[in-house]
């Protein structure tokens, strides 16, 4: 199959970043990451915010039109709890929300850092005021988890992405399995890293939360590039079987965003754009990410055009001159 360079299909909000620290109500360092969901109507925010310390927690935001007029919660919304929960010793970070309808609860699945690494903690919430956690339910290292809304034969569906120490080992995506949300196993891997100089060598992790449409479920996720003198955060898109998730259908070969402007190539984690949550309003998807580890910024497709590019990548996730990876891992 031909590759066509479509660029990038995200636009920018001309007025970014929408949030930064100087928008906060009490002391902190930074902010970004955001998840995103909608609660009656209005946009919702779940911020990490960085504090003078180095550790994070986690503030609502919200917004009638998810632009800007964001009323901020004046202390943080969930806070980390090493006294009940040791593995939030070091902060937690990088939510992920989905709206269960059968449990009519919002998932909060989310990165703590505890002393032997980061792992998944989840949180259940019908209001983003008062929080049911589960605690941990993935051991390190893992990150970058985010819940399906719905059962697949009966059982829940998580992706994450698992780390390793190894030097040779790739940080790739995994998909996992539960009957009750507390209790995960059937782990195997749903993306792998590819190889080589791509933009998504070596080390890749979930996005946003997976969006269901017509014919799959849409997600996005990162790609890490290492070169001589930087690393280089960018996205990708992929489309998974609306039955069985652990099928991928199409994944798109070359990145759809990456950072360009100043508030993404510079900050604390330069040259990064990390979306961790989306919406749909209308016809418009909107992307709120984290620029360089320092502020909150807004970037928007049409659905439509984003279904029409997904469903003209590739059905493999490799191609031909790097097919022999996954003939060594016994990928799809």
């Amino acid at each position: 199959m031909d590759w066509k360079d479509h660029g990038e299909l995200f636009v920018r909000y001309e007025k970014n970043p929408i949030l930064t620290v100087e928008d906060w109500p009490y002391k902190a360092h930074s902010v970004f990451n955001p998840a995103v969901t909608m609660v009656d109507g209005a946009t919702l925010l779940l911020v990490r915010v960085e504090d003078h310390r180095g550790f994070s927690h986690l503030t609502v935001a919200r917004s009638k039109n998810g632009i800007d007029s964001w009323e901020i919660d004046s202390e943080p919304t969930l806070f980390p709890d090493s006294v009940n929960y040791p593995e939030e010793i070091y902060g937690i970070e990088d939510p992920r929300i989905t709206y269960v309808d059968e449990m009519r609860k919002w998932a909060v699945a989310y990165t703590a850092l505890s002393d032997s690494g980061p792992l998944i903690s989840l949180t259940f919430t019908e209001d983003f005021h008062n929080f049911e956690r589960v605690g941990a339910i993935l051991p390190p290292e893992s990150t970058d988890a985010s819940v399906f809304p719905v059962r697949f034969n009966g059982r829940w569906a998580i992706l994450h992405r698992q780390v390793s120490s190894m030097v040779s080992a790739k940080a790739n995506i995994w998909i996992s399995f539960s009957p009750d949300m507390k209790y995960w196993g059937e782990h195997e891997v749903l993306l792998y890293a590819r190889e080589g100089g791509w933009w998504d060598a070596s080390n890749i992790g979930t996005c946003p939360q997976p969006i269901r449409v017509p014919d799959g479920w849409l997600i996005m996720y990162h790609g890490i590039r290492q070169t001589t003198s930087k690393i280089n955060y960018r996205v990708g898109l992929a489309l998974l079987d609306l039955e069985d998730p652990r099928k991928v259908l199409k994944r798109s070969e070359g990145w759809v965003f990456g950072p360009r402007e100043m508030y993404e190539r510079s900050g604390d984690f330069s040259d990064a754009v990390i979306p961790c949550g989306w919406v749909l309003v209308d016809d418009e998807l909107r992307i709120y990410y984290g620029s360089a580890d320092t502020s909150i910024s807004l970037a928007s497709a049409k659905i439509s055009d984003i279904l029409e590019y997904i469903h003209g990548c590739s059905e493999d996730q490799c191609s031909d001159e790097y097919a022999d990876c996954l003939k060594k891992t016994g990928g799809n």
